[in-house]
């Protein structure tokens, strides 16, 4: 998006809409984005857990890999193994330096002649210039293609019976992970079963032309369903009560993909790429902190930058807490050391300077939601 708000703040194609619905506009990674509209941040997460939740994401990243060697150049520059992807498939992954630090976590789309990655809007300049810095030795062209596309995550139980009579697509053959090429209220699209709250729900890529159509469409379409507009707030909640991680809060340069908790998307079988070593030798020696999740086992809400304990020692930091509103609690991750990392071991978390006790539990925290794997 190339449009200015006030202070110099980019704009998504969305804004006069959310102005209009009186949202509160913070600035976040750059852009003035919704944080809450006037029904709260509580209605709005609970409307995503039990009906479903609008929410506008145009200010994430899109970089187009295209090119004989567009794969090679993924399989380089990403820790996954996207060869195993089929033609309408999605990958969570991630993008390391060679010390193993996160530069970022993404999404890869497998398109029928190239490749979509789909990056954080804080990092977007960052990893398109870290990607074209490692492209010299590949046929590959990278695109950055995130100012003419907006982006809407339509979530929860709901969400598939508001979105099908806007679709071209039967949804019903779009299953988890999986995206098709269509068009929403008559405006083309990609429909993706992808999200990051939980619950079943579907990402629209389009053009910046065509956001305000498909969102009058879809609020439209889900107003007698129970759903609500939603801001970064709920986002924040719903993705902290099933433990999904935010770059620059539980990820970051400093900590590499192992002890962050991507050992999974690490694929040291697939060949050469740009961590393997640093990562390959983490998991064989282990690591000396991991990232965790906890629950408060009294009243409190942790925040970042509170020190764990045990016994009175610090023992690690919080880097993302809340209220759950869902489970009526207090939750959140951070890094601990390495000998208080296992499930069910008690903690402290320093509260504005008073112990209170939590417990290291592995993510979801709640596990009810809709989404279908």
């Amino acid at each position: 998006m190339t449009a200015m708000a006030d202070q110099d703040l980019l704009v998504t194609p969305l804004h006069e809409q959310h102005v209009r619905l009186g949202a509160k506009m913070v600035p976040f990674a750059g852009y003035s984005m919704p944080v809450h509209y006037p029904t709260g941040i509580v209605a709005e997460h609970h409307a995503v857990r039990t009906a479903a939740g609008l929410f506008d994401v145009s200010h994430m990243g899109e970089l187009h890999v295209a090119g004989p060697d567009a794969l090679r150049l993924i399989q380089y520059v990403l820790t996954n193994d996207a060869s195993t992807l089929d033609v309408g498939q999605a990958q969570y992954t991630a993008l390391c330096r060679e010390d193993g630090g996160v530069l970022d976590d993404c999404l890869v789309y497998r398109l029928p002649d190239a490749y979509l990655l789909v990056v954080n809007a804080s990092n977007l300049d960052k990893d398109r210039e870290w990607i074209r810095a490692h492209a010299g030795a590949f046929d590959a062209d990278i695109v950055d293609r995130s100012e003419r596309t907006a982006l809407l995550a339509l979530q929860g139980p709901r969400a598939a019976g508001i979105l099908a009579p806007l679709a071209s697509v039967d949804l019903e053959e779009i299953v988890y992970y999986r995206f098709a090429e269509g068009a929403v209220a008559g405006r083309p699209a990609l429909i993706a079963r992808t999200g990051y709250t939980g619950e079943d729900g579907f990402e629209l890529y389009v053009a910046n032309e065509d956001a305000v159509p498909i969102w009058t469409a879809l609020l439209e379409a889900g107003g007698g369903a129970g759903m609500l507009p939603a801001g970064l707030g709920a986002r924040d909640s719903l993705r902290l009560e099933v433990g999904y991680a935010l770059y620059g809060n539980d990820l970051d340069e400093e900590h590499d993909a192992v002890e962050s908790g991507l050992g999974w998307v690490v694929k040291l079988d697939k060949g050469d790429f740009i961590g393997r070593d640093a990562l390959a030798r983490r998991k064989e020696e282990g690591t000396s902190r991991r990232l965790v999740g906890f629950r408060l086992r009294e009243r409190g809400i942790p925040r970042p930058g509170y020190e764990i304990q045990v016994a009175g020692e610090t023992v690690g930091v919080v880097t993302s807490g809340v209220h759950s509103p869902s489970l009526g609690c207090g939750v959140g991750l951070g890094y601990v050391d390495r000998e208080h990392a296992a499930a069910g071991t008690l903690l402290d978390v320093a509260i504005r300077g008073k112990p209170v006790a939590a417990q290291v539990e592995r993510p979801p925290f709640y596990r009810d939601g809709s989404v279908r794997r």
